[in-house]
């Protein structure tokens, strides 16, 4: 599988951090790349097992994620299980820290596996920067929203 990391430095503490992550139907909040998200149908609203919806803000693609690890204030693993992107696999896991009482830091990786047999191999060296652009918009969307309480708009 290949792999991409992204960190940012938030100046708020771990628990304002952590709380924005932990709203896990609320991801549209800060999250440039998409559309909107939604809890899904019968799942929790957090937590191991529950599932969310994420619409992408091309209007027409979509991808469903459900937590498979969670240790509040720590870690977050979201499994990508379902979409419309040319994805086989992915999983997505946040890493959270405190670096004293008003700074956190939140590591985001994923880790993900193209369909497309041999294409998709041949691919993932272009994927790779894509994903790590749109990660980084999410980061960066998370850090106003946790700091100033921003809601972002839509990624051009």
């Amino acid at each position: 599988m290949a792999k991409v990391s992204v960190t940012r430095t938030v100046d708020a503490p771990l628990d304002k951090l952590w709380a924005s992550w932990d709203d896990f139907g609320a991801i549209y909040r800060f999250n440039p790349n998409l559309k909107g998200s939604f809890i899904l149908d019968g799942s929790a609203k957090t937590g191991i097992g529950a599932e969310r919806q994420c619409d992408l803000s091309d209007g027409k693609n979509y991808i469903q994620e459900r937590i498979v690890e969670y240790a509040p204030h720590r870690r977050l693993v979201i499994d990508v299980y379902n979409g419309t992107l040319p994805l086989k696999s992915a999983v997505a896991s946040f890493d959270l820290k405190s670096l004293g009482p008003d700074r956190s830091e939140v590591t985001m990786t994923m880790e993900f596996k193209p369909k497309f047999g041999l294409l998709g191999k041949l691919m993932v060296p272009m994927m790779k920067p894509q994903f790590r652009k749109l990660l980084g918009k999410l980061l960066d969307g998370n850090k106003a929203f946790v700091e100033r309480g921003e809601e972002v708009r839509l990624a051009a």
